[in-house]
């Protein structure tokens, strides 16, 4: 035998793999990181695009889950404001001229689609097309 130690195998890692490493993961993630992994995942199952990847006056459609809904007036018209959320960055939904739609509130899930706008150093999308997610697949 000889005492010069031998290289691991290329591509395997110490760290155990499989299921086993998945649920050790989970375990230890608080809530919120598994609840942004599992938006991030219905963003790419959905073929949506990440709204951390979005640009300025880029047309894109972005699915999450909204944090907040508020009323806030913009240059005297009434503004529905909502901050979308994928697991990757917020993303702030503004409906013009709005001051309440059905279905809009925190919680709900929904795809949003327009041209991004940056504002402030965040995302903006102004009045768009949108569609509510079933309750039942929350």
């Amino acid at each position: 035998m000889s005492a010069v130690p031998r290289p691991e195998k290329s591509g395997r890692t110490s760290r155990p793999s499989g299921r086993f490493r998945r649920m050790l993961d989970r375990l230890s993630s608080s809530q919120e990181d598994l609840e942004s992994e599992e938006l991030r995942e219905d963003t790419h199952a959905s073929g949506c695009t990440r709204i951390s990847e979005c640009s300025d006056r880029q047309i894109v459609k972005v699915t999450g889950t909204l944090r907040t809904v508020t009323l806030r007036p913009r240059a005297g018209v009434p503004a529905l404001e909502a901050e979308l959320f994928d697991g990757t960055a917020p993303l702030d939904v503004v409906w013009l001229g709005r001051r309440s739609i059905v279905g809009i509130e925190p919680g709900r899930k929904l795809i949003a689609s327009g041209r991004v706008a940056m504002s402030h150093g965040r995302r903006v999308l102004f009045n768009p097309k949108y569609e509510l997610r079933p309750l039942g697949k929350e």
